[in-house]
């Protein structure tokens, strides 16, 4: 039967991590529950990231998948992973989505033992081997991550759904960022400095000029996030800066993350999680971008918001480099525009809200 005429009771969407991945998922879920009203829908998802989408409201559940377990030693890693394998099974998924497309998870997908395994033609690692669907995208390499996701949804017969980004906010914790920023002048602007990628690492020099001019400019905040390694990169920025800034880098469980962003006015930051978390809570969003492409990685809400270098190997998604030419090129000047564009509309709708 095709996929876009069956029906299905107990869906997995397997798409452990990372957290921008999980963020460009969140319109995958959203269709999948339009298109399944009744099914029970668990996300396998990494433990790290697990919290971000638990109480998301159209999941059934999660199946949190601990990485680090595979660190503890071979006898403990194989036990793990058999328990893991053997709950796959217990729960009796009649359909599974591999949004992943890397070896583990298509052994996820044969794990479940589900007779309709769906995952991409073009998946690496082997995992192509382990659907029994196999959903093609020939324009793979020139369409953003959200549009190749949302080809599974077209492929279930659910495409006229609109993308929606829902991203599940704690009320508890939107209470407490609230409290901490009360006093800080806007606007707020989320900066994320860091990168795992050093070649997504835009100088913290750069960052400095940006924000002290946005800050003569319109005043306002600068918010600094991200992981705990970003935190010296994080403060060598701020003691470059004449204004306001408060910093939670490495201070901040992705819950907390994600209301502290939804409070936030614009998001200025590399192509890293905490940005596209912004793009799906719908901050306007400007980032520089290097190694990677804005078509195929930008903000999917904010897409005009990336300023990509104009050097010839920008966007080769190397993750090290000793050359390093697209720093120096893609200069505070030419992402300037790009976040004047964003402090002057939020000033523009500030001024037309009825409490402006």
């Amino acid at each position: 039967m095709a996929l876009s005429r069956s029906d299905a009771n107990r869906i997995a969407l397997i798409k452990p991590s990372a957290l921008g991945d999980v963020a460009h998922s969140l319109p995958v879920l959203t269709a999948l529950r339009v298109r399944f009203p009744a099914a029970r829908i668990t996300w396998v998802i990494n433990s790290a990231y697990e919290p971000l989408v638990r109480n998301h409201p159209d999941l059934t559940d999660t199946l949190a998948f601990d990485r680090s377990a595979f660190r503890r030693g071979l006898w403990k890693s194989a036990t793990y992973a058999a328990r893991f394998a053997a709950e796959l099974r217990r729960r009796q998924f009649d359909l599974v989505i591999d949004l992943q497309g890397l070896a583990r998870t298509g052994l996820m997908c044969l794990a479940t033992g589900a007779k309709r395994r769906v995952g991409f033609a073009n998946a690496r690692e082997g995992s192509r081997h382990t659907y029994t669907h196999k959903v093609r995208v020939p324009d793979a390499g020139r369409i953003h991550a959200v549009d190749r996701y949302w080809r599974v949804v077209e492929a279930l017969g659910a495409g006229d759904v609109p993308k929606r980004f829902h991203v599940p906010l704690d009320p508890a914790e939107v209470a407490a960022v609230r409290a901490e920023l009360a006093d800080l002048p806007r606007p707020l602007v989320a900066v994320a400095v860091g990168a795992k990628w050093l070649t997504k690492r835009w100088p913290p020099a750069h960052f400095a000029s940006l924000l002290n001019r946005a800050q003569l400019g319109f005043g306002g905040t600068a918010v600094f996030v991200g992981a705990g390694e970003d935190t010296a990169m994080s403060q060598t920025v701020i003691a470059s800066l004449s204004g306001a800034s408060r910093d939670f880098t490495g201070r901040t469980s992705l819950p907390r993350l994600a209301a502290l962003l939804s409070e936030c006015d614009v998001m200025l930051g590399n192509d890293t999680g905490p940005l596209h978390l912004a793009a799906a809570l719908g901050v306007p969003c400007v980032a520089p971008y290097t190694c990677t492409k804005v078509a195929l990685h930008g903000p999917y809400t904010s897409m005009a918001g990336g300023v990509e270098t104009t050097v010839l190997c920008g966007g080769s998604y190397i993750k090290s480099c000793d050359k390093m030419v697209c720093m120096p090129e893609l200069t505070p000047d030419r992402v300037w525009p790009a976040l004047t564009e964003a402090l002057e509309t939020w000033h523009r709708t500030r001024r037309l809200s009825p409490a402006g």
